[in-house]
């Protein structure tokens, strides 16, 4: 984290502009008092949507029979 007083980021905007795109967060100061956060942005994820899957998804006509392989454990 980069912390600048607002007089210098009017000298160093470019130098700013660049560590947030780099990932680093740049916090403003006034007074020795934190008033703005520079960092990039990161998109967001888009929601999931109910019923997006719909006829993707089936399942087996067998699918609750007991398994062969677990014959001996079933008694």
């Amino acid at each position: 984290m980069r912390q600048i007083d607002i007089e210098q980021v009017k000298i160093q905007w470019e130098g700013l502009f660049q560590a947030a795109l780099n990932g680093d967060e740049v916090v403003i100061t006034q007074n020795n008092q934190p008033i703005l956060k520079l960092v990039r942005f990161t998109p967001f994820k888009k929601r999931r949507q109910s019923g997006s899957a719909k006829g993707l998804i089936f399942m087996a006509s067998d699918f609750d029979q007991p398994l062969e392989d677990f014959s001996e454990y079933m008694g």
